[in-house]
């Protein structure tokens, strides 16, 4: 194997972030190789991606499925492998040149620390991670001589235009918003809708949990926590602004005023192959953006009335600690709540808003409270909707 070959881990491999990044470096197998595959629980397309990508390990989180996958890997090389454990201990392997965090949720935290710990560079989709413990993890990487590169497309958007910028001061960044599908909706239409409308995103093609963010505005907000560690920023510095078209990515503004922008479809394998092959550029196939196409680009105002859980972000971000922690595990458990038709659209920012005003504030909290802090909310968020009244929110 040539040593210009760069060996990735994807946690989170059957996902929408995980298959996108499968078929980048299937595009460019004398880069790129699936050295490490991980799943949740989905062993089907596990077994399917492990016997078209041949990697030394699969990982399936959920042990009830490990004899699923052993024995439809049993006459290849791979070995497999399962538990949460196994994915914190295999992210270390001297192999691994970098670590795709494509994981859901506050799953991705202790295997993203483990594997900074070991050197590895994070290509980072989990941006809960940085949400949850971004002082703890920028610090890390820094400790560690570790690359973050985000792979969000809004971070990926801000990273970009900030190279060859190192000694310019940001005055701040932009951070677009699509707007989601119920963009310009007031609350009345909004206490009505159902899973089914809210997982119908108009640009973007995602896992259910972050196109439910996307609706509620809440995965803006988690991007903002995430844009502060990042790109060292404070809460003035960050603002989001709503754009249609998803074509604007975000901006940067310097001391100047001068803007930078990175344009381009709504795609995710660009900032997926920017991430993997950093800090060059690959040749590739996408479409083209052409201007023609989008004669008129539109922005608004992000209405945060509506929207509160964008607002609750930015509070969260303010008041710092483990209050990121604190919203971010609500939110997990309020849209697992919505998902599953046991609370309605506008009652996961009252889940969100309880939780922080309930748990335990702490300003400096070590990685255990942060585990404490997250099992802890999503126990009390859990009990606030047991006590909810029951509605067949998916028959409105």
């Amino acid at each position: 194997m040539s040593n210009d070959i760069k060996n990735i881990a994807i946690l989170g491999s059957t996902g929408s972030i995980g298959t996108q990044a499968l078929e980048v470096i299937g595009e460019n197998p004398s880069l790129f190789k699936a050295y490490v595959l991980t799943a949740h629980s989905n062993a089907h397309l596990l077994i399917i991606q492990a016997l078209q990508f041949n990697p030394a390990y699969v990982v399936i989180c959920d042990e009830s499925k490990y004899p699923e996958v052993k024995q439809a890997l049993a006459g290849t090389a791979t070995k497999v492998l399962s538990g949460i454990n196994s994915i914190i201990e295999i992210v270390t392997h001297p192999e691994i040149e970098v670590v795709l965090t494509a994981m859901v949720g506050f799953a991705g935290l202790e295997p993203t620390i483990a594997a900074i710990k070991a050197g590895k560079n994070i290509a980072l989709a989990n941006k809960e991670t940085l949400v949850v413990a971004g002082g703890l993890i920028t610090e890390l990487a820094k400790q560690h001589g570790v690359k973050i590169l985000p792979v969000d497309s809004e971070h990926s958007a801000i990273y970009q235009c900030l190279a060859g910028e190192e000694d310019n001061t940001i005055e701040k960044i932009i951070l677009t918003a699509s707007g989601g599908p119920f963009r310009g909706k007031t609350s009345d239409y909004l206490v009505n809708v159902t899973r089914e409308h809210a997982l119908k995103h108009p640009n973007w093609v995602m896992g259910a949990k972050i196109t439910i963010d996307s609706a509620t505005l809440m995965n803006k907000g988690l991007e903002v926590i995430e844009a502060k560690w990042l790109f060292d920023l404070e809460a003035e510095q960050i603002e989001v602004i709503v754009h249609p078209q998803s074509i604007i990515h975000s901006m940067v503004q310097f001391e100047d005023g001068s803007l930078k922008a990175q344009m381009g479809l709504p795609d995710m394998k660009l900032p997926i192959q920017y991430a993997l092959a950093h800090p060059g550029r690959l040749k590739n196939n996408f479409k083209r953006f052409d201007f023609m196409d989008y004669p008129n680009l539109t922005f608004e105002k992000a209405d945060i009335k509506t929207f509160k859980n964008l607002g609750l972000a930015f509070e969260a971000l303010n008041k710092g600690g483990n209050m990121p922690c604190i919203v971010n595990a609500a939110n997990e458990v309020a849209v697992a709540g919505f998902l599953n038709n046991e609370l309605g659209f506008m009652a996961m920012s009252d889940i969100i808003e309880s939780s922080m005003q309930s748990i335990k504030y702490q300003t400096q909290p070590t990685l255990d409270d942060y585990l404490n802090t997250d099992k802890e909310t999503r126990i009390f968020a859990q009990n606030l909707i047991k006590q909810m009244p029951v509605k067949a929110y998916n028959l409105i």
